[in-house]
């Protein structure tokens, strides 16, 4: 076992008086030594109950003969953290989630791990981790919320952002009644979305993505993944034996078959490269034009996670999709991706049949996420094209130009935008924000006013699983490179074509030389601390904004 090095000999008799310190005993020096990575904090609701989920899975561990480790990493609420300076850290703590969990596992030669997490950035961190160790690994992803309750309708995070504006009893209505505990958001937001490819990679057992937090379910599945840890240790069963281009691939067609969150566009890649997977928005759009689109879930649809999960959740998604997956990768069961879907059994088959639409009858032909490229966007952008309304597919406006996000929610909200514009907001790319902020915000008031189905809004920046409507993002190069999108000037006419993958300034050749020309970088918002350092390494958002 790879902790023998700390265990083993009279030379590591130090070694094991500290381990005792902690309460160890003889007998369970020769067991193997397991991390329990948890990113339980007080600030997020997806995480305040991963304390209970740590202790079911070290029970499982020392069922199964292992020796549990806890340890924490950080982790930020995007949603408190929106549409201020702080969402500026969200993104650039995924590397350094990465970064805690090697530094732990790799000092203390740990053997095999559990990776606890939930919610946007947490998730991803630990993925990348799981294929950069390349261990045995095995993840146990929080579970969403319920959904609240009120206005006779369910409710999620979403209606709150998208109807503050309203104020008086509506208001203090949806903030009290929309998030009605422990959970990742109640709709197909980034963190469940997440939490789905965690599971179709391989690397979660079945049912853990919708296992709702609350849910007596998740705990026995914490409980058996802690059992299934010490198995894969003892077969040999690394991350890297789970996470092949095969299973990158069918993640990348659940993601589409779900209609997942365009921040996958970013994170998928970044998990990847840890694993040593090239990929790229190409294989992104390949995959998506494959895929037709089965889940209608929020926010782009009716559907909470927990609809879902009554249907069977991601096996139910499997079972309808099991003809362009590839079936022969391995799982952390121990068995492949086609022997699960053929045990799954649907308990509750109207609802199965409901929800999860079929190949022959998909809601939308095509996948979730689009990729459009042009003159102004030459690397790419995504757009999430299962949340466009038909009427906004193709749309020519002119721009209104932002420089942040403060400056854009102020002009929406102050009435500047109007029906037909394209609003553009950039140097919030990942060099520019830096930290490529999510622009929720003004996502959610352009829905709020009304103007969902008339305005589109461009971005260097990225979008929240939460958002809705003709939002393009990840627009790269970014403008603080120099990309086409810091040319831009108001009035400027652009034109997007989602069907076309198309997104085009037009503006004649010379007048852009022109304004190229008299185009001078931006001085850095941030000169100092870790942001700086990030804007320095952080490459384009094309690439998974991974540091290099």
């Amino acid at each position: 076992m790879r902790s023998d090095i700390t265990k083993v000999g009279p030379e590591r008799a130090p070694h094991r008086a500290l381990l005792k310190g902690t309460g160890l005993i003889d007998e369970e020096m020769d067991r193997p030594f397991v991390a329990v990575v948890n990113s339980w904090n007080e600030f997020i609701p997806g995480h305040i109950h991963l304390d209970k989920i740590a202790q079911a899975v070290k029970a499982g561990i020392r069922m199964a003969g292992g020796v549990p480790f806890e340890f924490h990493t950080i982790g930020i609420c995007d949603g408190i953290a929106m549409g201020h300076r702080g969402m500026k850290y969200s993104l650039p703590s995924r590397e350094i989630i990465e970064d805690t969990i090697e530094v732990m596992v790799e000092a203390h030669q740990l053997d095999g791990m559990v990776l606890i997490s939930s919610c946007d950035k947490i998730v991803p961190g630990h993925l990348m981790a799981a294929g950069r160790l390349d261990l045995p690994a095995i993840a146990v992803t929080g579970g969403p919320m319920y959904p609240g309750f009120a206005c006779d309708q369910e409710l999620d995070l979403i209606d709150v952002f998208e109807g503050w504006q309203k104020g008086g009893e509506v208001l203090e209505v949806l903030e009290n009644l929309a998030c009605p505990g422990a959970g990742s958001c109640a709709g197909l937001f980034t963190a469940n979305t997440m939490a789905c490819l965690t599971e179709t990679l391989g690397l979660s057992l079945p049912g853990c993505a919708t296992a709702h937090a609350a849910d007596a379910k998740k705990m026995r599945i914490a409980k058996k993944s802690g059992l299934k840890i010490v198995e894969l240790i003892e077969r040999g069963i690394t991350a890297r034996e789970v996470v092949t281009r095969k299973s990158i691939e069918n993640a990348i067609r659940m993601d589409m078959a779900i209609g997942g969150s365009t921040n996958t566009a970013l994170h998928i890649p970044a998990v990847a490269s840890e694993f040593e997977i090239d990929i790229d928005l190409e294989d992104f759009d390949r995959l998506s034009r494959e895929t037709p689109h089965l889940v209608n879930l929020r926010p782009g649809g009716p559907h909470h996670i927990i609809d879902l999960e009554r249907a069977g959740g991601i096996p139910a998604v499997m079972k309808r999709l099991q003809s362009k997956l590839h079936r022969d990768v391995l799982t952390v069961t121990g068995r492949t991706l086609g022997e699960e879907i053929a045990a799954f059994s649907p308990a509750n088959p109207e609802t199965f049949a409901k929800v999860v639409r079929t190949l022959e009858s998909p809601v939308h032909p095509e996948g979730g996420i689009a990729i459009l490229k042009g003159s102004l966007a030459p690397e790419g952008s995504v757009v999430k094209q299962t949340a466009v309304s038909q009427e906004m597919r193709r749309h020519t406006g002119k721009a209104k130009v932002y420089d942040s996000e403060e400056d854009a929610l102020a002009g929406i909200v102050g009435g500047e935008v109007v029906a037909g514009n394209v609003v553009v907001i950039r140097y919030e790319g990942p060099k520019g924000g830096p930290g490529m902020r999510e622009t929720l915000s003004p996502t959610s008031a352009i829905q709020g006013i009304g103007l969902g189905n008339s305005v589109a809004l461009i971005t260097d920046g990225r979008f929240s699983g939460g958002t809705r409507g003709p939002c393009i993002g990840h627009v790269c190069p970014e403008a603080a490179v120099g990309g086409p999108i810091a040319l831009v000037e108001d009035g400027d006419e652009i034109r997007i074509d989602i069907d076309a993958r198309r997104i085009d300034l037009l503006v004649d050749a010379g007048t852009i030389e022109g304004r190229r020309g008299a185009w001078r970088p931006p001085e850095p918002k941030v000169a100092k601390g870790m942001l700086a350092r990030y804007s320095r390494s952080v490459t384009s958002a094309s690439r998974g904004g991974v540091l290099r």
